[in-house]
């Protein structure tokens, strides 16, 4: 049986190597996804200066079921407003080390239907 723990110390493995090469400045911030079970959460972050410039989360706009692929889409369409208010037009996507699919992948699609570029 696989523990949550050596779960997640795969995760941040995974994190840790895409983060080598993934960097986020000011002319194009990183866009950081991280999920739990029950919430998903968003930063646009300047590596260079280790800002945040922007953040959403599922726990922010108070949905009720933040760990689905509607709350994944709420905070991707979020944090694009965020984004284009703060003049932010492109980012380079950080995944967090999870996999392509479902509510990351969600998330990033509503992000670019509202306007983010990556």
């Amino acid at each position: 049986m696989i523990k949550k723990e050596d779960k997640n110390i795969a995760r941040a493995r995974r994190h840790a190597r895409v983060r080598k090469n993934v960097f986020g400045t000011i002319d194009m911030p990183r866009l950081n996804v991280f999920r739990s079970n029950s919430e998903i959460y968003a930063q646009i972050i300047d590596d260079e200066t280790g800002t945040t410039l922007a953040s959403s989360s599922s726990v922010a706009l108070k949905i009720k079921n933040g760990g689905n692929i509607e709350g994944a889409k709420a905070v991707g369409a979020d944090i694009a407003k965020k984004a284009l208010d703060k003049k932010i037009k492109k980012v380079v996507f950080d995944r967090g080390g999870y996999q392509y699919h479902g509510r990351v992948e969600a998330l990033a699609d509503a992000a670019r239907e509202n306007g983010l570029e990556f």
